[in-house]
């Protein structure tokens, strides 16, 4: 066994580190290994101990970077823009492509505007995934570079880009949602576009110029296959008649075998000449919304009139005792749009009496306001006297609470001295209105499907509006609100947070079953999850080259890493999984 082994020499000790053993009997030194005097031992383990320490450290954000990487790698979105629209002869820098990917990465996941977006780079390990000089990250290089792509490049790389998507995915697309919203920017009304107009902002914000966005998405997966910017004041309908040929080229081309497709859109979108144009297309089919105030008889009828429907929502509420809030159904056919169409008639009573409570609850807050009317007319206060503005006064009540005017009945006496004003509830139109609460109707031209069919489909259109929510999240993409002040910088924008919601939803499907107990973790979870893995570069004296490490996973990251082929080896070294 080794042990430590002092000498005196000239009055000094020395160490050694010595190991003994018995040789024919005889103890003997087989081994002998000189340390020196205690102030060379004190200044070897000194310098072994500088030597053990970095000199500097730097650690940066990386997990969510590196799977943005990893699909950027399948769909070559900078390869696809640089095709389309090449490097000029003496350009320097950054490609076009390379431009797009780093806006569509920071938009995937942490939006910043084009003046912050270098400082964001600077913190997260960018250099160690895909180089760039941190200096050519400004707006005014962006705007450089987006002054070169035109409206025509943009639909080129779109069509590419969804192109490339579909290509990952094994089965074609059979069903589709469309649908369309809109995002407010600040732009003044002095500067020049034809993209932003007023017009109903969904935000609520009507006084601002706002730019739409339509959007078709796969029922299946949820992924996009096409998209249109279109001016802020065009209505849904107006839109859908303008690009109706282009959704039919779309969806043909995606699935050129199955022999029957079917988009679903909102009631929005009706018009004749839309319906007319897929009623002439042999291969396109529609489920669409119907206002129930338009067929009132229909949608008014009595709740005993509707069946059971077999849908896992209802299934899971009989197995929980609460078979009185399943959905129900009427089933029937009538001529609308010049053809009879089958119409199915949905009612939720959970969501008829949300809406019940909602009207009483309104009709309350107007009766007090009523009574605080009367009162002034009573007593004869300034600008109180004319019966025609409290009237108009009454409309403009009714209008902010996003209730009709027909609910309460006002009534004007002016006989002799005394001023009289008096109102009552109209039951009759209360009545009206609560029997079309919890009713839905749907109408379609897929006569053969079922009733369970129909209105799942119709019930899945949340899967764009779902895309929709995320596009105005404020935690990834967030299109809203813009800073942009020309069309085509506009429409470069509104394609970066296309591609990342796209993206998106790429991360989810590829990232599946990962999550507490199985369960499927969100975009927005996975990609919070990954931006707190860091890697760190670590210095140290006497060597070269810095070393990379990264930090020990969590085990969702490490499932995240698993789904794409990779994990944290030992030393916290990233290696590919064998196949």
């Amino acid at each position: 066994m080794a042990h430590l082994h002092k000498k005196i020499k000239k009055g000094r000790p020395y160490y050694y580190i010595r190991e003994i053993q018995r040789v024919g009997g005889k103890p003997k030194v087989v081994s002998q290994i000189y340390l020196g005097s205690v102030d060379t031992i004190a200044k070897r383990l000194s310098e072994a101990r500088r030597e053990s320490r970095p000199l500097r450290l730097r650690s940066g954000t990386f997990g969510a970077l590196f799977v943005a990487h990893e699909l950027e790698k399948r769909l070559d979105t900078i390869g696809l823009i640089d095709e389309i629209v090449p490097r000029a002869p003496k350009e320097k820098g950054p490609t076009v492509g390379e431009y797009f990917f780093y806006a569509w990465v920071n938009r995937l996941i942490a939006p910043r505007s084009k003046r912050a977006l270098g400082e964001w780079y600077r913190h997260t390990a960018i250099q160690e995934i895909r180089p760039v000089p941190e200096q050519e990250l400004t707006s005014q290089r962006y705007w450089e570079k987006w002054e070169r792509v035109g409206g025509e490049e943009i639909e080129r790389i779109a069509r590419e880009f969804f192109g490339r998507v579909w290509r990952l995915q094994p089965l074609p697309p059979e069903c589709l949602l469309f649908d369309t919203t809109n995002y407010y920017t600040f732009m003044g009304s002095q500067t020049g576009s034809r993209l932003c107009a007023r017009g109903h902002n969904k935000a609520g914000r009507h006084h601002l110029r706002q730019v739409g966005l339509a959007l078709l998405v796969d029922r299946a997966t949820h992924l996009p296959l096409y998209y249109r910017t279109y001016e802020g004041n065009v209505h849904d309908s107006k839109l859908f008649r303008r690009v109706i040929d282009e959704l039919f080229g779309v969806m043909c081309g995606f699935n050129q075998s199955k022999q029957r497709l079917t988009v679903v859109f909102d009631k929005g979108m009706n018009s004749g000449e839309a319906i007319a144009e897929i009623d002439d297309h042999s291969r396109v089919h529609f489920i669409t919304t119907y206002s129930a105030y338009f067929v009132e008889e229909l949608a008014g009828m009595d709740e005993r009139a509707f069946g059971p429907l077999d849908l896992e929502k209802n299934r899971r509420l009989l197995a929980e005792g609460a078979g009185k809030d399943c959905m129900r159904v009427y089933r029937t056919r009538m001529e609308l749009w010049g053809r009879e169409r089958t119409v199915v008639v949905t009612y939720n009573p959970p969501a008829a009496r949300k809406r019940r409570r909602a009207l009483e609850r309104k009709l309350e807050e107007l009766r007090a306001l009523l009574l605080e009317f009367r009162r002034s007319y009573r007593e004869g206060r300034p600008h109180w006297r004319d019966s025609r503005a409290i009237e108009e006064r009454y409309l403009r009540a009714c209008e902010k609470l996003h209730l009709g005017s027909q609910y309460y009945r006002l009534r004007f006496s002016a006989e002799g001295e005394d001023p009289d004003m008096s109102f009552r509830r109209d039951q009759y139109q209360i009545t009206r209105a609560e029997a079309l609460f919890g009713k839905n109707v749907i109408v379609t031209d897929n006569h053969d499907w079922t009733s369970e069919e129909i209105v799942q489909l119709s019930l899945d259109r949340y899967g764009i509006e779902k895309q929709f929510r995320a596009s105005k999240s404020s935690h990834h993409v967030q299109v809203n609100p813009f800073y942009h002040w020309t069309d085509g910088k506009i429409r470069c924008q509104l394609l970066t947070c296309v591609i990342a919601l796209t993206v998106l939803r790429l991360l989810e499907l590829t990232v599946r079953g990962v999550g507490e107990d199985g369960n499927r973790l969100s975009g927005k979870q996975i990609l919070q999850e990954m931006s707190n893995l860091d890697s760190v570069w670590l210095w140290y004296a006497n060597r070269g080259e810095p070393q990379r490490m990264i930090e020990t996973p969590t085990k969702t990251q490490a499932e995240v890493l698993k789904a794409f082929g990779w994990a944290i080896g030992s030393g916290g070294v990233l290696q590919r999984l064998e196949d």
